[in-house]
Formats: C-alpha cells, sequence, structure tokens
C-alpha cells in the first residue's frame, strides 16, 4: 500500500512530496522529496499522524446541546449524565459508541482511550457476561473502524465514606479485587484476537475509589504493563473532600499509594498546588487535558504549561464530547494559557501536534503508534489546506494553519493501520454517520417514564 502526501509533518518539521509505504498495519517506508508513483493515492494537503483521543465518555455523547440549554453547575450536569447512564444496554451502547467513534473517525482520530464504568445491569445486577458493556465498546471501534484502549474504570463509592446508590450502582463491583477479577477475564480476551484493542486500568477519582483499595488497582495496571488513568482534581469540591477525610491533596493521595508513574495519566489536573504539580511531573505522570469539557462545565483552566516544564506529557481528549474536535482541543490549551496569563506563545504548533498524536498513543498503551515513521502503524489524517478555514497561509505556515485554525470538518481522508477509513470525507464504513448518531442518541434519551434499556 502506498500513499502520496502533497505536504507531511514528520516530528521534526514539515516536509513535501512524502511516499508513504506500508505492508499491513505497519509503515515499512517513508521517503521524503520523491514525486508522487503513477496510481498511489494521492493525499493533497497536510498529512500528519493519527490523532489520539486520550479521554472519552462515548455515552455523554447523547447529552450535547441538552446540557447546555440553561444555567447549572458541574453537578447538576452529572445527574442528566446519570439518567443517561441508566438507559444504556449493551447493544443500545454499540450502537451509540459505534456513532460516537465514527464521527471520531471523520475528525481525524485514529485511537481512543474509553474510560469505561457503566459495566453492569441497572441496579447493580451483574449481565450474564459480565464484561457485556466493555465488549460492545471494543466491537463498536471495530465496526467504526478505530483502534481503542477500553481503559475500565473502578468506581467503588458515591462520594468519600459514601455508597454508591442510584443510577451509579451499575458502576460498582464492590471491591478493588472484584474489579480486578473482572477485568482479568476481559484483558485475556484481548489481543491477538482483537489486534485493534487493548485493555487498560481507571481508577475513577479519590471520590469513586477508597484510598485503601487505590493501590490495588495500581498494582493490576504495573503487573499487566498497562496504561492508568484517573480523574484528577477536576473540582474544588473534589479537593476539599480529599483533604478532610485524608489530610492531602489527591495528587498526594495517589502518590502515596502508588498510582503515579510513566504509565499513569491524570484527567483534567484543573486544581492543583505547586507540590501537586512538582509531584505529577517528577514521577513522569502524563496529564490529559480537556479544554472543550473543562470551559462547558466551568471547571477552570488546567496548568497545563507549567505541568509540561515539570516533566508531565501533555496528551489530550474530548471527554464529554461538547464537540469532537482535536484541533480545538490542541489550540484551547494555548489560547486558554493566553486568556490566563495576557501572553501569546506558550506552545508551538510542534508541540500541540505531538500533544495530539505521539503523547496520545503514549498515554494509551500503543507507543508505536502517533508516528509517521517505519514501523509505526500506518495511519494517516490528511487535512485540506484550500478550505474556507484554512486558505491562504502557504505550506510554510501549515502545522500552525492546522493547529489555529483547522477544524474537524477540513480532516479529508484517515487511514487507520493500513486501512483506508475516511475517503473524501466520508466514512467508508458507516454510511449514514449523522443518522446513526440520531437514532443512537434518541434510544438512550427516551422521556422519563420509558424503561431504560438493558440490551
Amino acid at each position: 500500500m502506498q500513499w502520496h502526501a502533497e505536504l507531511a509533518w514528520l516530528g521534526d518539521g514539515l516536509s513535501a512530496d512524502v511516499l508513504f509505504e506500508a505492508d499491513g498495519e505497519r509503515f515499512t517506508r517513508v521517503t521524503r522529496g520523491v514525486p508522487a508513483p503513477p496510481g498511489v493515492q494521492s493525499l493533497p494537503g497536510l498529512t500528519l499522524p493519527g490523532l489520539a483521543n486520550a479521554h472519552s465518555h462515548a455515552f455523554h455523547r447523547a447529552l450535547r446541546g441538552r446540557v447546555q440549554a440553561g444555567r447549572g453547575t458541574f453537578w447538576t450536569w452529572r445527574e442528566r449524565m446519570y439518567e443517561v447512564a441508566g438507559r444504556l444496554g449493551p447493544e443500545s451502547y454499540r450502537a451509540l459508541a459505534t456513532a460516537v467513534y465514527a464521527e471520531m473517525a471523520l475528525a481525524g482520530i485514529s485511537c481512543v482511550g474509553e474510560f469505561h464504568y457503566p459495566h453492569h445491569r441497572p441496579g447493580g445486577a451483574p449481565y450474564d457476561e459480565p464484561n457485556a458493556m466493555g465488549e460492545a465498546l471494543i466491537a463498536a471501534a471495530a465496526d467504526a473502524g478505530l483502534r481503542v484502549t477500553l481503559l475500565d474504570t473502578c468506581y467503588l463509592s458515591g462520594g468519600i465514606g459514601q455508597p454508591l446508590q442510584g443510577p451509579q450502582l451499575r458502576f460498582g463491583d464492590g471491591t478493588a479485587g472484584n474489579w480486578a477479577r473482572r477485568v482479568d477475564s476481559l484483558h485475556e480476551q484481548t489481543g491477538k484476537a482483537r489486534p485493534h484493542a487493548r485493555v487498560g486500568a481507571a481508577i475513577h477519582s479519590v471520590r469513586a475509589v477508597p484510598r485503601e483499595q487505590i493501590s490495588a488497582v495500581a498494582s493490576w495496571a504495573r503487573e499487566h504493563g498497562a496504561p492508568l488513568h484517573v480523574h484528577l482534581s477536576e473540582q474544588p469540591a473534589e479537593n476539599e473532600a480529599c483533604r478532610d477525610a485524608y489530610g492531602v491533596t489527591p495528587t498526594r493521595l495517589l502518590a502515596e499509594a502508588g498510582a503515579l508513574g510513566a504509565r499513569t495519566t491524570a484527567v483534567h489536573a484543573t486544581h492543583l498546588t505547586p507540590d501537586d504539580i512538582d509531584l505529577l511531573g517528577g514521577t513522569l505522570t502524563g496529564v490529559c487535558m480537556c479544554p472543550t469539557t473543562e470551559r462547558d462545565l466551568a471547571d477552570g483552566i488546567g496548568p497545563a504549561r507549567a505541568l509540561a516544564a515539570a516533566g508531565a506529557p501533555i496528551c489530550l481528549g474530548s471527554d464529554q464530547h461538547a464537540v469532537v474536535d482535536l484541533f480545538e482541543e490542541a489550540r484551547a490549551v494555548e489560547l486558554d494559557e493566553r486568556l490566563r496569563t495576557r501572553v501569546r506563545g506558550h506552545w508551538t504548533a510542534g508541540e500541540l501536534l505531538a500533544a495530539a498524536t505521539s503523547n496520545g498513543h503514549h498515554a494509551l498503551g500503543w507507543p508505536e503508534a502517533g508516528r509517521l515513521e517505519p514501523g509505526a502503524y500506518a495511519d494517516l489524517v490528511t487535512v485540506a489546506l484550500d478550505s474556507v478555514r484554512t486558505a491562504g497561509a502557504g505550506p510554510r505556515y501549515a502545522a500552525e494553519t492546522a493547529v489555529f485554525a483547522a477544524t474537524a470538518a477540513d480532516v479529508r481522508h484517515v487511514v487507520v493501520s493500513g486501512r483506508q477509513i475516511v475517503h473524501d470525507g466520508r466514512h467508508l464504513l458507516v454510511d449514514d454517520v449523522p443518522r446513526a448518531l440520531r437514532e443512537a442518541v434518541e434510544a438512550v434519551t427516551a422521556p422519563p417514564g420509558t424503561a431504560p434499556g438493558t440490551g
């Protein structure tokens, strides 16, 4: 398989006339400065590595538009989210996730990290197949042509010292040991038989996993060489509750439990102390910023530049999918910092592209992806440079144009693991993505009184 890019971002800068060759899922050769051979697919515009969406809750896509009406807080938003969570079943979740992942593919995303916690039936009883909901997400990624890291989430309490209740009951396994036994089964079944999928671990938050259980989840991730993700300090109330209960910040609590390190990614990390930043950077813990969600929920602006300077790699996620657009997430990291400091130029386009590509794939346990080089997964995303948003800057500023002007609508071609998924802006596996989204969202947002889906 061969593709010829008009322009390509190869990590160290822009190159013109780049020929990509692949055998199966991996690149075998990347040659700069050569004319297109006859019959090779041409990729006009700027070609990038596949984008990695490091933090997704697929079912939150059903909230788009609905939770932007009126006012409220993070906590009132959470109640609306619980309503949708209570209506999911394996079949409806597969349909919804397939449509959401297809939307991601159209936006240039080749790999998604699904932070997954609706594990059981509404009320908490397990499905006959205990991992039915996780299996639905893995199948949905295959249906949409993406690779996925299923970040199976341990969620044991409704708040520090509080039991699960209501919609939360379906999230819980009782103990971290029970969680690990269930995830062991899923991990064993994923791999050679499903090469598009890997299984990682997640601690929902220090609110949802008691201190004495955190180390068990971290140990499982270490023993399996798996990524570990955790929501961290998204809200000041989380920090206050943690200090009241344990006398330390959430970051310090995770450090004491052995949950930080190069395989760990902290999500949000919005409200940190200087000591927290030093702990995350000093342990090489990654941080996933989700600016479109953080601003939609009025969470605040996280200290991304300070974290990166301390040693914490930055990656990106669309989280609740208020929009699915990693170009918007990338530029928001810089633009939010400008608003906070009233100074321009904290991040280069190259640094932000790395956050959206190689850093994100590393955070999801796919270090062999996110780079345009021999041996890497053959993922290509081509962004048009002649749309109303991108025309005029010229090839010299193609990277800056992609980061600071392009949107998901400018993605023209997407190749994932050597397979064309999007051609001329059309998804090749899901025939009508808007219709699929509409039908799947309607199925899980039925009026009150309608029986929730149980698959």
